[in-house]
């Protein structure tokens, strides 16, 4: 998709200019830049001597609630504090840039949401919804308990009946929620452009949407300091850290929109 002597920088605007939906499809590596440790790095300090099925599975919770419960609560901690790097805000000028642009990301801690960006699709949920486990009835947020240390911390209970409440998050051995899912794979399958940030394409069935796009004739980008799964399906490759490599795309685009 490169032309003779143009940079992947310059083949992105391009192929950015003349779509009409714009996909961006996030993983680990967007929250990582913005100190955010991935699934298995923030196992550390208590958590250490859990394997993540330990600690990321509905059985898991029902035999160590106050266990699970306290992990999750501790990393909702850490992203609070986290500061979404240039990249994330670089999406939202994205959005003035294109005629639609909607953000399909594999992370749970709502920096997408935070910086303003409008139109985020949560794969795996967010650390920022609750719900029972029994009957997945909502829980306010702003009840739910936030130890400061890495501590167990027994979950509260649901108030319409009574079962303990877990993380609004996709687990292991969980399927995806039907309607969001359904509603990305229809974004890949429309989009004229695809934005490939940050992640491996190890984690299924999130990995699909690239192949997706691509095969419905979309131009598939990928941004990523590292080669992936994803490189060798991607029409254009842009080396480099998001925090980086958005905002300069971000800022060429703007300037060929005002010439």
């Amino acid at each position: 998709m490169l032309k003779t002597e143009e940079s992947p920088i310059q083949a992105a605007v391009r192929a950015l200019h003349t779509a009409r939906r714009v996909v961006v499809a996030t993983g680990a590596g967007m929250s990582r830049e913005s100190g955010i440790p991935t699934f298995r790095e923030a196992l550390t300090g208590l958590w250490a001597r859990y394997d993540p099925e330990e600690l990321a599975t509905e059985a898991a919770f029902r035999r160590h609630p106050a266990r699970v419960f306290g992990w999750y609560a501790w990393r909702r901690r850490l992203v609070r504090a986290a500061v979404p790097h240039a990249g994330y805000h670089a999406l939202v000028s994205l959005e003035g840039l294109v005629s639609e642009l909607a953000i399909v990301t594999q992370n749970v801690d709502g920096l997408h949401r935070r910086v303003g960006s409008r139109r985020v699709l949560e794969l795996h949920g967010s650390l920022d919804r609750f719900s029972c486990v029994d009957a997945r009835h909502p829980f306010p947020a702003d009840r739910a308990p936030e130890p400061e240390a890495d501590t167990e911390c027994e979950p509260p209970r649901c108030e319409r009946c009574g079962s303990p409440v877990r993380p609004d998050v996709v687990w292991f051995g969980e399927m995806l929620a039907a309607g969001v899912t359904a509603e990305a794979w229809d974004l890949a399958a429309s989009c004229r452009a695809m934005l490939v940030v940050g992640t491996s394409g190890l984690v299924q069935p999130a990995a699909q949407l690239p192949f997706i796009a691509r095969d419905a004739g979309a131009t598939v980008i990928e941004v990523n300091p590292e080669p992936t799964e994803i490189s060798g399906v991607a029409h254009i490759v842009c080396r480099g850290p998001a925090g980086a490599v958005l905002p300069a795309l971000v800022a060429a685009l703007s300037q060929g929109a005002t010439k």
